[in-house]
């Protein structure tokens, strides 16, 4: 957050009195004043100076207030500004904040309105830039952790990460193999404050409890035989980061009660140690199974579950977010295109065929599928033929979802929404879509303005 000691302001008034009383205010809250009795000394500082918020006279001799005003938007500077006048009227205010003011004030004006004013502009700011810096962080690691979708359940994920990077919270991320749960949990740790400390991940279901054990904790020398060392545990080695533990309902309940140890007391103890050693790390644990069935069925402690799920983040199959298939096929054409001697390019027949199919592997079956698939193109232009008998026999249309169909009054309801749910399967490309209906194309745009369906 901008302190009061870390915020510079400029103020701008060609009348010393006022720069002088206006100013004396605001250091005496603590602010990095600057001074200017001119718009064209102010535009210098501007220049040249690190300005957190500007207030700035509207009539002055040689650059008036909108001036200024202008040319911070014109610099693309993410700063407030603030416009005072002693001659107001309706059409300056207008004017003013139609050119981007963060506020008009009126002189004379109280100094109490003055100080609430200036802070709420820095804070807000503070807020907006943040929100942005975020948006951004989440786009780039969107992009290098190939999370890629834009159906609404997709969003939602977003959105989840957005909110949860910037705390310290435990995360648990439930979603069926092939989601992409470490990507996300990678996506969590790069858009959060700990993005400069190290990522370690391990699963859980990969090895045996001792080995998980020594993996997790590490050991000491002569801790059991052929520990000829010392040993650092992956908690250890994420100190200041984050530790990733995947299928996490694989561990035993003996280690579930050491796990957590580590999530309530923050320290761990090295297999063969009887000295505690305090960690600084966040977890984030995933699963493909349902945690709070395992407890039902005494195979998960529970409150080591309850400590687990203070935000959960499930991630949907692939087969409902069928609208994201083209896109992900796109994507990793270009990945795994680039490296071919010949230039891939994408026959319309395949979108549809691969939107049909229920891709119970989900995007990590699509993926292997499309590297498949251009490994063995010998035309350069991939075709249903090139994937697997399995994505390619399946012929059934797509089905509509079970809570749906329930709802339905009438043909026409059901016939509208199955024409949505299809044209958001294959990315709304309507083309696509009649194929997908066994329809031509002018059929279909006469059930769509038959529904009052606009694309998109």
């Amino acid at each position: 957050m901008t302190s009061n000691l870390s915020a510079t302001l400029l103020v701008v008034d060609d009348d010393r009195a006022a720069l002088d009383s206006l100013s004396d205010l605001l250091q005496e809250e603590g602010y990095q004043v600057l001074r200017s009795t001119s718009g064209a000394k102010a535009l210098e500082i501007l220049a040249t100076q690190d300005i957190n918020l500007v207030l700035t006279d509207l009539r002055m001799r040689d650059v008036d207030g909108l001036a200024v005003l202008s040319a911070v938007r014109a610099a693309k500077k993410d700063i407030p500004v603030i416009v005072m006048t002693g001659f107001a009227s309706m059409q300056t205010a207008i004017e003013a904040i139609r050119s981007g003011a963060y506020d008009y004030l009126s002189k004379p004006f109280k100094l109490d309105q003055v100080r609430l004013l200036v802070k709420r502009a820095l804070e807000q700011n503070r807020l907006r830039l943040e929100n942005l810096r975020l948006k951004n962080a989440v786009q780039q690691r969107h992009d290098d952790s190939e999370i890629i979708g834009h159906s609404p359940e997709m969003v939602e994920v977003y959105k989840l990460v957005a909110r949860v990077a910037p705390l310290q919270t435990t995360v648990l991320i439930q979603g069926e193999s092939g989601t992409g749960k470490e990507r996300v949990a990678r996506l969590i740790h790069k858009t959060s404050s700990r993005c400069n400390g190290p990522f370690r991940a391990i699963n859980c279901g990969a090895v045996t409890e001792s080995l998980l054990e020594s993996e997790l904790f590490g050991y000491v020398k002569g801790a059991f035989t052929g520990a000829a060392t010392h040993k650092v545990g992956l908690f250890e080695a994420s100190q200041g980061g984050t530790c990733f533990l995947d299928e996490i309902s694989n561990t035993t309940p003996s280690l579930q009660m050491k796990l957590l140890r580590v999530l309530e007391e923050r320290e761990v103890l090295r297999v063969g140690s009887t000295q505690s050693v305090p960690v600084d790390v966040r977890i984030i644990a995933a699963t493909n199974r349902q945690l709070e069935e395992l407890v039902k069925a005494h195979t998960f402690r529970e409150d080591l579950y309850y400590r687990l799920k203070v935000v959960i983040i499930n991630l949907p199959p692939l087969r409902q977010r069928r609208g994201d298939i083209a896109l992900l096929l796109d994507h990793f054409v270009r990945r795994y295109g680039a490296a071919s001697p010949r230039p891939i390019a994408v026959h319309d027949s395949v979108y549809p065929m691969l939107a049909r199919y229920g891709w119970p592997g989900n995007v990590r079956e699509l993926e292997n599928s499309v590297e498949r698939a251009i490994a063995l193109s010998s035309s350069g232009i991939l075709t249903p033929d090139d994937f697997p008998d399995e994505v390619r026999q399946q012929e059934a249309p797509l089905p509509l979802s079970t809570k749906r169909a329930k709802t339905y009054c009438t043909l026409a309801e059901m016939e509208r929404d199955y024409v949505l749910e299809v044209l958001q399967a294959t990315g709304q490309n309507v083309s696509r879509a009649a194929e997908v209906l066994d329809i031509d194309r002018r059929t279909l745009y006469r059930i769509l303005e038959r529904h009052g369906i606009h694309r998109g």
